[in-house]
């Protein structure tokens, strides 16, 4: 049963599908994912019950074998293969193409249009954290969480982390989320929605496009990490502890 009282991560871990909506109505469900659907609502002037009506048909569509995949119940090393292979392979392909297109854009079309200037700016910080993020996701957390699973399911003491518990590297992954989340925030709003303008070149509305598809792609990483594997991570450990 889904109600309007759940948060927005509620229902994107219960309802995978439901993301592709909540991209549609431009509803925060990673990093300010714990919101009441219902303020989530206010919030941006939806009417609840009619977005609960569109939830009661992703509902529908994932009972008759429509829906994705139920990362709660994969193995947390396959979570994670799946999370670096689809999410930080994208990313940094597209970090590269984006910030050529960037460049371009702006050599061009800045004069008319001073506000590429401040899209660069953001985009360059984006890259500039998400960059360090990964790695340290990629060399330092990710592999103890595979450890801890491996403790687990082989009945052994915690693995040894230089920085104790798990919940110290995700609280500092998750304060680093959030700051992806604002500076994605200030990028929609800069290009008015990613709307290139009407004298936008090919190249201009490519970059548009393609920076819009690279916001969904991270607000599904960074779901899948704050939402799912991070609480499954911290859960596990406390088992292996106990």
């Amino acid at each position: 049963m889904i109600s309007s009282e759940m948060t927005v991560r509620e229902l994107a871990i219960q309802l995978p599908q439901s993301t592709r909506l909540f991209e549609k109505l431009k509803i925060d469900y990673c990093c300010g994912g714990n919101r009441p659907l219902t303020d989530a609502c206010a919030s941006i002037g939806l009417e609840v019950g009619e977005v609960l009506g569109m939830l009661d048909s992703v509902s529908g569509a994932e009972s008759q074998g429509d829906g994705a995949t139920d990362f709660q119940q994969l193995p947390l090393s396959e979570l994670i293969t799946y999370i670096l292979d689809t999410h930080h392979v994208f990313t940094k392909l597209e970090m590269t193409r984006l910030e050529s297109l960037s460049k371009k854009v702006i050599s061009v079309h800045s004069e008319n249009h001073p506000e590429l200037h401040t899209v660069g700016t953001l985009f360059d910080a984006l890259c500039a954290d998400l960059k360090p993020h990964m790695f340290k996701e990629e060399q330092v957390l990710f592999p103890y969480i595979v450890a801890i699973a491996q403790a687990y399911s082989q009945k052994t003491p915690v693995p040894f982390g230089p920085f104790g518990t798990v919940n110290n590297p995700i609280r500092m992954m998750m304060m680093e989320h959030d700051k992806v989340g604002d500076i994605l925030r200030d990028l929609r709003t800069t290009t008015s929605d990613y709307s290139a303008p009407a004298d936008g070149c090919i190249s201009y509305r490519t970059f548009y496009e393609a920076l819009e598809a690279f916001e969904k792609d991270l607000h599904q990483h960074i779901h899948l990490e704050n939402n799912i594997l991070f609480p499954r991570a911290i859960e596990l450990e406390s088992r292996v502890a106990a």
